[in-house]
């Protein structure tokens, strides 16, 4: 274990605000879960602060301010559907999707200087789907790119998002496509919702190269994603060394998830952050919340996760 690995959890109570529509797979309870599999030896929680105003400005780094304006206007008028039919809103959503993107700026803000240090994010709306100005996919604010963007503003960069949720982070990937500064790498079911993903999807213009996807068949196992995750990060090392790492860490590719159509088990999700912790060596790694919707199973691969990615054993 790394003598200097420490485990930072960064959530807020209103991130469990965001209520759906009964027997719809991304629910409050999903919050308890994430947060209990951080309970490993060495944890420190960092007390977020709202500044609406920071908040405000990072958001639009990467959102329409016309999205961000009519997500709030329609949690006024909640319970509804927004933009698209798989995305309930309650009147709390709004302050729950708030509360992850200042979740996301206290970790940045706290972190980025910090050698050798691991954040774990459980917050909740989930954010890789959503686009510049559309919600969708259980989505509503990219808080995995908003992080990024608070990193390279705070001068730490460049950054990597390896997102291994087993949906593919179409909304991450679109903000990043032309851009050198992020590379963005993602291992995720294909063909499958949300439709992107495809591996000559490389980036466009500067960006061209800095964009890589794993396409992988229903069914795979912890075997195929550790492969093509330890290939992946060798590509993103052979680009550059990145000054920070976010992961858009999604759970729903284990054995049990209802959504997920995969095999992977609690024990490759640990391996998954043990890569992942070799590659960032002393630099940090801040790990975001996506998907994950069998509560048992999120728990225990999130525990398994962090314990690989610290170095830490899980009592």
């Amino acid at each position: 274990m790394r003598a200097t690995a420490k485990l930072l959890l960064v959530t807020h109570a209103d991130c469990a605000l965001h209520e759906t529509t009964l027997g719809h797979p991304e629910r409050p309870a999903r919050l308890g879960a994430a947060i209990a599999g951080a309970a490993l030896p060495g944890m420190e929680r960092l007390e977020v602060r709202a500044d609406e105003e920071r908040a405000q400005r990072a958001l639009r780094r990467v959102h329409a301010p016309g999205l961000i304006e009519r997500f709030e206007k329609a949690c006024e008028h909640a319970p509804a559907i927004f933009d698209c039919g798989d995305n309930p809103i309650s009147s709390g959503s709004f302050r729950s999707a708030m509360a992850a993107i200042h979740c996301a700026l206290a970790a940045a803000q706290a972190g980025g200087d910090r050698r050798g240090l691991r954040a774990w994010l459980p917050v909740r709306p989930p954010g890789h789907h959503a686009l510049h100005d559309r919600a969708m996919g259980f989505c509503f604010f990219n808080n995995a790119a908003v992080l990024a963007e608070e990193l390279l503003a705070n001068g730490v960069g460049p950054v990597a998002i390896v997102d291994f949720d087993v949906h593919h982070g179409n909304g991450t990937q679109a903000h990043f496509w032309e851009r050198d500064d992020v590379f963005f790498l993602s291992l995720h079911r294909y063909p499958y919702y949300p439709g992107t993903g495809s591996g000559d999807e490389v980036g466009g213009g500067p960006g061209w190269g800095f964009t890589r996807n794993f396409p992988l068949a229903a069914g795979a196992g912890d075997e195929i994603w550790e492969a093509a995750l330890a290939t992946g990060l060798e590509e993103v090392l052979r680009a550059y060394v990145p000054a920070a790492w976010v992961v858009s860490a999604g759970f729903d590719a284990h054995r049990q998830d209802p959504l997920g159509g995969m095999d992977v088990s609690e024990n490759g999700y640990g391996a998954f952050g043990r890569l992942l912790d070799e590659a960032a060596g002393e630099n940090p790694v801040f790990a975001v919340l996506e998907g994950g919707y069998h509560l048992e199973a999120l728990r225990g691969s999130v525990r398994a996760f962090l314990a690989g990615l610290t170095g830490v054993t899980a009592p």
